[in-house]
Formats: structure tokens, C-alpha cells, sequence
């Protein structure tokens, strides 16, 4: 047996993202699918003087997971 964990290997994972990639493609073309709440909501319109930075809740989490 082995002691330590096996590597990671690039076959693994590109046959995951396949994997994932077939069941996105499934679901999107099931009849009845909807979008999810979050991408059926319209987006803000962009200041007409640009700066379009916010400090959202998503920009937030984003911080909270960078710190060290």
C-alpha cells in the first residue's frame, strides 16, 4: 500500500472537466430549464462618467478570501 496521497494527474482532471462540461450542456437543453435567480437579474446600468467599480457583496467575499 501506499502511505502518501497519489498526485493529482492531467488525465483526471481534463476527464472531469468533460464530465462536468456533458452534465452542463444536459441540463441547459432539459425542457423546462430555467437560469438560476442570480443571472436572471438585470444588471445595473454603467455610470455614464465611467467608474464602474461597486464594492458589492460579491467584491466583498472576494477580499474576505484573500486575506492572509
Amino acid at each position: 500500500m501506499q502511505d502518501s496521497p497519489s498526485k493529482p494527474s492531467r488525465r483526471g482532471f481534463f476527464f472531469g472537466a468533460a464530465a462536468t462540461g456533458a452534465a452542463a450542456a444536459a441540463i441547459a437543453v432539459m425542457p423546462g430549464a430555467t437560469l438560476p435567480e442570480v443571472l436572471q437579474t438585470e444588471l445595473k446600468p454603467a455610470p455614464e462618467n465611467g467608474g464602474g467599480y461597486s464594492l458589492s457583496e460579491h467584491v466583498k467575499r472576494y477580499y474576505k478570501t484573500t486575506r492572509l
